[in-house]
């Protein structure tokens, strides 16, 4: 696509959150696309007087290529509705509630969604007794991109009990979610929205050279191989693309949205399990998303024209701005 209108986009990126460098990179990708079809880009780097920035540009629409705290957690949402400025990607309940793992099982379970059973544990309880049996996985309850995760084994050095002194999410964050560790594979599958609703694009499966699918594996060149599409039997790839469409409407996501899975092989339709549903997923070269759209036929440039066409869908004709939840 190469939409006729062109707007002023400002482009926000960086932040503070664990996950700055990947925002930055994605919000270069991404103003780098929209100057090329056109578009006026005003690029701004998240600090705490982002608001007054915003206000001075007066962009037609911002694009938000935030990662993690505050830009995907619903605070950026919520300024930007307050300030009657339409964005990209999901809006303010919708990113309270996916960001959060927990808020995010309670939305999807009742829907037929599968996922990890497991609960929120305080860390001084790791350091008395494991809350499940081992193995299981430890994350932190708010955070994305794979932060702070750690799968606790019977041969894993954390020692039984989990040690205070040895290093792991317990050390950064007061709470964390205890779920099953489940074996298998990491597969993910992006949805984008268009005029005719959202459509799940492929199913990618991650394959880490060493380790598992953590933080460093995803945004280090070479570290993971991105297998697009999945070589996985057409019923789990259906199941997959199904499942990540449900969850992008039952959250009422926007733009796009990207749903990542657990699939035990050996248990087939039964193994497969949702992990959680990212809101607001890079734009980098590395970037899972971007593959995907390319494997449909669609470039980057015409992948973020799609986005921001979604946030400005309804904007142009009735001339009010915000985004609101679906």
């Amino acid at each position: 696509m190469n939409m006729e209108r062109k707007y002023h986009v400002a482009v926000l990126m960086g932040g503070w959150a664990n996950e700055r460098p990947v925002s930055l990179m994605s919000g270069e990708g991404v103003a780098d696309a929209l100057e090329s079809r056109g578009h006026r880009v005003t690029r701004i780097d998240m600090d705490r007087q982002v608001a007054a920035r915003i206000a001075e540009a007066a962009p037609d629409v911002v694009f938000n290529a935030l990662h993690g705290v505050p830009g995907e957690d619903g605070t950026v949402q919520g300024m930007l509705d307050l300030m009657g400025i339409p964005y990209t990607h999901s809006g303010l309940a919708t990113s309270v509630i996916a960001i959060d793992k927990e808020l995010t099982k309670q939305a999807l379970v009742p829907h037929g969604i599968p996922m990890p059973g497991g609960r929120i544990v305080d860390c001084e309880e790791l350091h008395r007794a494991d809350p499940l049996a081992r193995p299981y996985v430890l994350k932190p309850v708010n955070e994305g991109s794979s932060v702070g995760v750690a799968i606790v084994t019977d041969a894993s050095n954390y020692g039984n009990p989990i040690r205070r002194d040895v290093a792991g999410p317990w050390q950064e964050f007061d709470r964390l979610l205890a779920e099953p560790y489940i074996r298998g594979r990491e597969l993910t599958t992006a949805v984008i929205d268009g005029p005719d609703g959202p459509r799940a694009l492929t199913v990618t499966e991650l394959v880490p050279k060493s380790g598992f699918y953590d933080f460093d594996a995803k945004y280090t060149d070479g570290m993971t191989e991105h297998v697009c599409p999945a070589q996985i039997p057409a019923e789990i790839a259906d199941l997959c693309m199904a499942y990540a469409v449900k969850a992008h409407e039952v959250l009422g996501c926007k733009g796009c949205s990207r749903t990542d899975f657990r699939w035990d092989d050996e248990r087939g339709e039964a193994g497969l399990f949702v992990l959680e549903t990212n809101t607001q997923p890079g734009m980098t070269p590395l970037s899972l998303v971007p593959e995907q759209a390319r494997y449909c036929g669609m470039s980057y440039e015409d992948l973020v024209e799609a986005i921001v066409a979604e946030a400005m869908r309804g904007v142009d004709s009735s001339g009010e701005g915000g985004t609101a939840d679906g």
